[in-house]
């Protein structure tokens, strides 16, 4: 098969579209022929020589994928060749084919398309287990998703609004913000000029956020902590703005609040076959009734790697980017 490969550590032009030794189902295990997969921060990362895949996985990019079972481990039930499904990965996913743990196998929902189906695994998962299986965001609660025209912002959006919060967002541009409001959020804010703190405050008359969902890291601890509601929860989930900063544990006691920080790739497989049945019985129905959808921003073939990374890293798009194979 043919895999996306990292030549050596660097910008896109270090990727490579080659031939590599095919992957086989092992106990467990199904093997999925790859349609699509999507690009994600996590890739970028991985390219440039700074976030290694956990040990045992695969040392491709992708981290979900949508295809077709085309063989079946030992072991395996309920699944058999052909079935179109989705996947979260581990790695592995920017290739022609793939091995996946048949716990975090998922059937394409009713009414998606397979390709778009590939914008929903790592999202949906990541979403559903930060904002509600560890902050248990509830109906009324004010959410702030930082990031809102990202792929996981514009889930948390829609995923918040169903359950009867109030969303607000930042976002870099009006037509990014325009994107949010039209998928839900309420409290806007271009944090390019505006301050996030402020504005939410405002707008929830001094109340605050009662689940924050960040993707920044140090350079936001300080003023999320200011936003943060009484018994509020922070969720870091990404460390765009740095990996270090310091916390006033006073204040946050003062808020009884808490901090939660929490990656999705290098959990066991126990826990991310939990989350991926969390989201078959939680989301999907959502999803297949309408009311949650993927946003995709563009689609490049496989081949064409190096362009989808720029794109990413441009943070011009808005939702998802895909590669066809």
């Amino acid at each position: 098969m043919r895999a996306v490969v990292i030549a050596e550590p660097g910008g896109p032009e270090v990727l490579r579209w080659e031939e590599v030794t095919d992957p086989e189902a092992g106990p467990g295990e199904v093997l999925v022929d790859v349609v699509a997969s999507a690009v994600n921060r996590a890739d970028t990362q991985q390219r440039q020589g700074n976030y290694d895949p956990p040990p045992g996985s695969s040392s491709y990019l992708g981290l979900e994928v949508s295809g077709r079972v085309a063989a079946l481990g030992a072991g395996v039930e309920g699944w058999t060749v052909g079935d179109e499904v989705c996947a979260l990965l581990t790695g592995g996913g920017h290739a022609e084919q793939v091995a996946v743990p048949v716990a975090q196998l998922l059937p394409v929902p009713a009414g998606v398309d397979l390709v778009t189906a590939a914008a929903l695994p790592e999202v949906v998962c990541t979403v559903w287990s930060n904002v509600f299986m560890l902050a248990g965001l509830q109906p009324h609660e004010v959410l702030l998703v930082h990031g809102g025209s990202s792929g996981i912002g514009t889930m948390a959006i829609q995923l918040g609004r169903q359950v009867g919060a109030r969303v607000a967002v930042t976002a870099g541009s009006p037509n990014k913000l325009e994107a949010c409001r039209k998928l839900g959020a309420e409290i806007l804010v271009n944090y390019r000029e505006q301050d996030f703190v402020e504005v939410v405050r405002a707008a929830t008359d001094g109340h605050g956020a009662d689940v924050v969902l960040d993707n920044m890291g140090a350079k936001y601890l300080g003023r999320n902590m200011e936003v943060l509601a009484t018994n509020g929860r922070l969720l870091i989930i990404g460390l765009q703005g740095g990996r270090k900063a310091e916390l006033d544990i006073s204040a946050l006691m003062r808020k009884r609040g808490a901090v939660i920080s929490n990656t999705l790739r290098g959990r066991p497989p126990e826990e991310k076959a939990a989350i991926v049945a969390a989201v078959r019985e939680h989301v999907w129905p959502l999803v297949e009734g309408g009311a949650v959808r993927a946003v995709v921003d563009r689609t490049f073939p496989m081949s064409e790697v190096a362009e989808a990374h720029r794109l990413v890293e441009a943070s011009t798009h808005i939702g998802k980017v895909l590669l066809t194979t």
